[in-house]
């Protein structure tokens, strides 16, 4: 019996192959006809042909960011808490011997280094939202699909890197209003106030130094992870984590020296 020959290419596959747009690889590369950025997570973020009932990036996306969510929604609660704390404190006072209400709470003045570190962190999220749009362009994601080197990552990266500075400098500026106050005598617990300013922004810090160590991880991913999709993850949520961290000072702030 003659033996039977099967072809490994054939024209049919080959035409197969350039009609969905794969390259050869086996991977088959995000729709890819719609000409606008989303920033992901949406209609034409790249993400949108897959097999029927797998998990596919969107997916992960999406898993990454309900985790994002909930762990925000914790730190809001607790900085919720704070000032509900904060404000029962300040209106908090005694009756003395004539029977007069005496409220003992003596506003901190905010040292004016706190603005311009207001400027500076709103200045880092627009940076870091650019990196995350940048991860998201249509064209750039599709050519490192066809393997033509890391686009998406060339262009993310100085924001990312500009993000990280910022955020060194706000910390910085933190470090100067904390020795200003200290230079005028004014310590954790000096007064009931002082004691909210310290621990208010003391424990902001400690939450944009994580955001800091997110910013470098991303970084770091750009530079060694393959896959797109986890890169793209990586930066997306560390952005969110860093505009969350902006709107938390944005809200302390403006309660430290307009409330007190």
């Amino acid at each position: 019996m003659p033996a039977t020959i099967t072809p490994i290419d054939t024209d049919r596959d080959r035409k197969r192959r350039v009609d969905d747009h794969d390259n050869g690889s086996g991977r088959r590369p995000p729709n890819d006809n719609r000409d606008k950025r989303t920033g992901g997570g949406g209609d034409g973020d790249n993400w949108n042909e897959r097999p029927h009932g797998s998990r596919g990036p969107r997916e992960r996306l999406g898993s990454y960011r309900l985790a994002l969510f909930f762990a925000i929604a914790g730190d809001l609660m607790f900085f919720v808490a704070l000032v509900s704390v904060f404000f029962v404190a300040r209106t908090t006072g005694h009756f003395d011997a004539y029977n007069r209400y005496i409220n003992e709470w003596l506003p901190t003045a905010i040292p004016p280094i706190l603005w311009l570190n207001t400027a500076v962190l709103l200045l880092s999220s627009v940076t870091i939202e650019l990196a995350r749009r940048s991860m998201f362009h249509e064209q750039h994601v599709m050519e490192e699909w066809f393997g033509l080197g890391k686009p998406t990552s060339r262009r993310a990266a100085p924001w990312l890197i500009a993000s990280i500075l910022l955020g060194s400098l706000f910390l910085a500026g933190q470090t100067i209003a904390w020795k200003q106050l200290a230079s005028q005598h004014v310590f954790f617990a000096s007064s009931q106030s002082s004691h909210f300013f310290y621990l208010i922004t003391y424990t902001h810090a400690i939450h944009l130094f994580l955001g800091i160590g997110a910013l470098l991880t991303a970084l770091f991913g750009l530079y060694t992870s393959r896959q797109i999709e986890t890169r793209q993850i990586l930066v997306d949520c560390t952005a969110w984590y860093w505009h969350s961290m902006g709107l938390f000072w944005i809200f302390l702030f403006t309660l430290l020296a307009f409330f007190q």
